[in-house]
């Protein structure tokens, strides 16, 4: 068995020297496939689900490739890796809809907090008490997929202290959530959520991992994990996506083994409070993180708990016939991940404005090499 799985990819668009511009209104209205953003600096696409990684691969490149052509026919543009406003500027919100209501409410609630890029990664789960579980696990592991994926060290053209300021201030949205003891106690509470007004509406559900479907919160049919930072290798998305998929896949084989709510020592409310401090440290160290397993309590880095559940999800995706494009996870381990090697650039010298101009040029060579190689696209 295999899931469908799907992305939804937030971008920043701007110059090659790294100035992020907000082209949004222009984008979405030339382009079927992107909408807006609240603020008009970035931008998204969703890529429809599929089954096989190789035409994942091809649903991400085949956007952007057309993105990026648009954006010479505007001027001298491009897209900017980075889940953060790395260059500038984090003091002024601008809106891409003005007329817009639900855009109001964001920008008066939360400001530029919420202008960041990322990814979504959707993995398709029709049983709603199993989705609950998925969810769960999920949830309390959602550190691990932030710590693979971190890529915003840099906020306003200066280092953070963080390896993803994105996650460090985007705002959590109930600021309690807890973990779903089944479908009904899901419908309950998003029910309760949005006649206390603490949700303004299904989707004002921001959390690391959440329950996804066309009829919130009651016909539900994938799991979206929303905690990655964006990462602007396709290789490397499609290994932190398969990764999640082996885990997911192994907790369908095994659903009681893998439940926090019964494989723990510790309560739910001692479990969100854990995840919580792991979230943190995540988006500080990422893979050097020191984070507190679940199940025990026993304290593990992030790299090592990785390595662990690779070991054990390997064999799952070997039988289902994607273990190729799991194990370039191993380069990500070996190598870090976007902001750590964004910051060892930084250490040597380069400026942030230098390590970001590179990073434009390294992602548009690899989507070029991508295309070249491994899909052709008739654009």
């Amino acid at each position: 068995m295999v899931l469908s799985k799907g992305f939804e990819i937030e971008m920043y668009t701007g110059t090659p020297q790294g100035t992020i511009v907000g082209l949004s209104d222009k984008i979405s209205a030339a382009l079927d496939d992107f909408v807006r953003e609240p603020d008009s600096r970035n931008v998204e696409y969703i890529t429809p689900p599929l089954d096989n990684y190789e035409g994942l691969l091809c649903a991400l490149l085949r956007p952007r490739i057309k993105l990026r052509n648009y954006l010479k026919k505007l001027g001298d543009y491009t897209l900017i890796p980075g889940s953060t406003l790395s260059l500038g500027d984090s003091g002024k919100f601008f809106r891409s809809e003005p007329e817009n209501p639900y855009h109001d409410y964001i920008e008066q609630s939360y400001g530029t907090k919420v202008v960041t890029a990322s990814v979504h990664i959707n993995v398709g789960i029709d049983d709603p008490e199993l989705l609950m579980r998925a969810c769960r696990l999920i949830r309390v592991e959602a550190p691990l997929y932030l710590a693979l994926s971190a890529s915003s060290p840099f906020l306003d053209g200066s280092t953070t202290g963080y390896h993803s300021s994105r996650w460090r201030v985007f705002p959590q949205t109930p600021s309690h959530v807890p973990l779903f003891e089944s479908h009904a106690h899901h419908i309950q509470w998003v029910e309760s959520q949005l006649k206390l007004g603490t949700m303004q509406n299904v989707r004002h559900l921001w959390v690391s991992v959440r329950p996804n479907g066309d009829k919130r919160p009651y016909d539900l049919n994938r799991l979206e994990l929303r905690i990655c930072d964006l990462v602007s290798d396709p290789i490397a998305l499609l290994a932190i996506s398969a990764f999640l998929e082996a885990r997911l896949l192994q907790l369908l084989e095994n659903p009681d083994l893998l439940d926090p709510l019964t494989q723990s020592k510790f309560s739910p409310e001692e479990l969100l409070t854990i995840t919580a401090n792991n979230e943190i440290a995540a988006a500080t160290s990422s893979l050097d993180a020191q984070l507190t397993h679940w199940q025990d309590g026993s304290s593990v880095l992030a790299r090592d708990w990785v390595s662990q559940l690779y070991q054990e999800v390997w064999p799952i995706a070997k039988k289902q016939g994607f273990s190729c494009f799991l194990s370039p996870l191993q380069k990500i381990l070996r190598e870090g991940n976007e902001a750590q090697q964004w910051l060892q650039l930084h250490a040597v010298g380069f400026n942030t404005s230098k390590v970001i101009t590179q990073a434009i040029r390294a992602t548009h060579e690899r989507e070029v090499e991508l295309e070249d190689k491994l899909c052709s696209l008739a654009l």
